[in-house]
């Protein structure tokens, strides 16, 4: 069982909502990045996503792109986010970390080689925003060749049939998108997004997470009820742009977001 599917049946069990924090990797500065990510996991994340800095992060809104932007002016490439996550996991053998990014930079480095040096890392699993099922078989045969679960989006457009093709292929956990637009937008619309998440349902055997649009208690708390996990990105790099301690500020916002979660109704809707 990889770690990934492990978390999820641990959470299952305890009746749970996964909470699962978005960091760019290098942002502020690439010395901050592995702090950080264990600050996380004693706030209270179950995993945690790790973003690949690229100069044209087209599924992300102006935060995240500012990060990108901060982390790519210190010269922050793939083999140094993985250098990241290898000195993660010496310290971390238990929490699941998933690298989000662009395709480019890993056909830059070579899929088979990407593949192989992320899961000697301590990499779990990979979400490729910009790679659709239908192209991802290279991709898709090198992480299973080297036990890494790929990861996808559906997004509020994704029609039923590719929600099933995406559910046929997908490792770890599905990410539903939660509104139409780029990450950090404000237009949740919950009615909305239980639809969706009926249909989803229908095909997944998978859990299910949600992100896009959350901020703070309230909307984590209206995702916990619908999605095994709630995903949190750009109010968190927000946070933490803006503190002095960025620790402290990282924290305060995942204990508020976990003690939202922890009061909705979880699903119950992955086995």
């Amino acid at each position: 069982m990889s770690r990934i599917a492990g978390r999820f049946a641990q959470l299952q069990e305890a009746g749970r909502t996964a909470l699962v924090p978005y960091l760019t990797a290098g942002d502020p500065e690439p010395a901050a990045t592995v702090p950080l990510l264990h600050t996380l996991v004693r706030a209270g994340a179950d995993l945690i996503e790790l973003g690949v800095p690229f100069s044209d992060p087209m599924a992300d809104g102006p935060v995240i792109q500012a990060a990108c932007e901060r982390a790519l002016a210190h010269q922050v490439r793939l083999r140094d986010v993985l250098d990241m996550a290898a000195e993660f996991r010496n310290d971390d053998a238990e929490t699941p970390l998933i690298l989000m990014g662009y395709a480019n930079p890993i056909v830059a480095m070579g899929v088979g080689t990407f593949a192989e040096q992320a899961a000697q890392a301590g990499v779990d699993g990979v979400l490729v925003v910009d790679l659709p099922p239908e192209e991802a078989d290279a991709v898709r045969h090198a992480l299973i060749d080297h036990e890494l679960d790929e990861i996808f989006l559906l997004a509020p457009t994704t029609t039923e049939t590719r929600i099933r093709q995406i559910c046929g292929q997908a490792k770890g956990f599905l990410y539903y998108v939660s509104l139409r637009g780029t990450t950090g937008a404000d237009r949740l619309d919950m009615e909305d997004v239980a639809e969706r998440m009926k249909c989803i349902r229908t095909h997944a055997t998978l859990p299910v997470g949600i992100g896009f649009g959350i901020k703070d208690a309230d909307s984590a708390a209206r995702a916990a009820e619908l999605a095994d996990a709630v995903v949190v990105g750009s109010a968190l790099i927000d946070r933490i742009q803006a503190a002095t301690d960025p620790h402290a500020a990282a924290t305060e916002l995942l204990q508020d977001l976990r003690a939202g979660i922890d009061t909705a109704d979880h699903p119950g809707g992955a086995p």
